[in-house]
């Protein structure tokens, strides 16, 4: 081959390498949109509604298909003995309120008054006792009574004196006043009954089974009569106006999406009728082998999951039915420095 021949190849193998950089250059000087593609499967939220305490179902509310409300009443349980508990409770929480009361106020004067009149009258008869005793002691001594006289006297006296001594010490503590400790275990047996009657009380609530939220009424377990242990699964509610549904997209489209972006979604027979969602989580770790992969290749990338909710008040989209996710992504300039001659 000549000279002139390898001339002209390298000529047009450098225009070609100029065009290819021009060509890509500009591809990559301004951002481009590209709209990403994904089918998944609809999911709704169910809700398991379980009981907290036990009890006969006494009425049912709801049936299945049912829409319900938050706050909506579905099932009622009965417990016989529940009225009987409260009123106990709360004749305790009475008791020992006036029980704080009483140690809070302390003795009356006229209890004052009656302890003083006790102890005058206990500590006179001590003295008559004391007084007989000391009189028949010389008379026993010259036989004039018996040992056994004498200590029946002495016992009577030595009796009298514990009992004054007794009387003594109440009429102290009254003119003292109610002790600090008996006041704290007045005003913690207050505390007790009421934290019960509010145990009981929380019991009550729970007989009535209440819809936390908003949906339609999928499975119920429980029918009048029965008798239904706690924990039991009585209703489940799904929330039929909220769906989602996860897909999978690839490692370089992943960060250029944000959670709360908007999303586009068609059923496969109505792809007339488009249904608004938005990014609700972006996962952060890569899966290799997602459930909906469709092709070898997908398989082989690494792939991370995006879920996406829709909120559909007229309950067209149902759970499990396949949908396609459009998201427009917006890709980022890519400047590529020029080469160094």
């Amino acid at each position: 081959m000549t000279a002139r021949h390898l001339t002209s190849r390298a000529r047009v193998a450098a225009f070609v390498f100029a065009a290819l950089t021009l060509s890509f250059t500009s591809a990559c000087a301004a951002p481009l949109s590209d709209e990403i593609e994904a089918t998944g499967v609809l999911e709704v939220v169910e809700v398991d509604l379980a009981l907290l305490t036990s009890g006969r179902v006494s009425r049912v509310l709801v049936d299945e298909g049912d829409r319900v409300r938050a706050g909506d009443t579905l099932l009622i349980l009965d417990v016989p003995t529940l009225n009987a508990e409260l009123a106990q409770r709360r004749a305790r929480i009475a008791a020992a309120r006036a029980a704080l009361d009483e140690a809070t106020a302390g003795p009356l004067p006229a209890e004052i008054a009656r302890a003083e009149a006790e102890l005058a009258a206990l500590t006179a008869d001590a003295e008559r006792a004391a007084s007989d005793a000391r009189r028949i002691t010389p008379l026993a001594q010259q036989d004039f009574a018996s040992a056994q006289q004498l200590e029946t006297f002495e016992a009577t006296a030595r009796t009298a004196a514990a009992r004054r001594d007794v009387a003594a010490a109440q009429l102290t503590l009254l003119r003292d006043g109610t002790r600090v400790e008996r006041l704290a275990a007045a005003r913690a047996e207050v505390q007790s009954a009421n934290a019960a009657l509010a145990a009981l009380e929380a019991t009550a609530r729970d007989l009535a089974l209440v819809a936390p939220t908003a949906g339609r009424v999928v499975a119920r377990s429980a029918e009048p009569g029965e008798i239904l242990p706690v924990g039991t699964r009585a209703i489940v509610i799904a929330e039929t106006r909220r769906q989602r549904v996860r897909i999978f997209v690839g490692q370089d489209v992943v960060p250029l999406l944000a959670i709360g972006d908007s999303v586009t979604a068609l059923l496969d027979g109505y792809p007339d009728r488009p249904f608004r969602g938005v990014i609700a989580s972006i996962a952060t770790r890569a899966e290799y082998t997602p459930r909906v992969a469709l092709t070898e290749a997908e398989r082989a990338d690494l792939l991370f999951a995006v879920r996406v909710e829709f909120r559909d008040d007229t309950e067209f989209l149902k759970a499990g039915l396949p949908i396609t996710v459009r998201i427009r992504a917006a890709v980022p300039a890519v400047r590529v420095a020029p080469a160094t001659p």
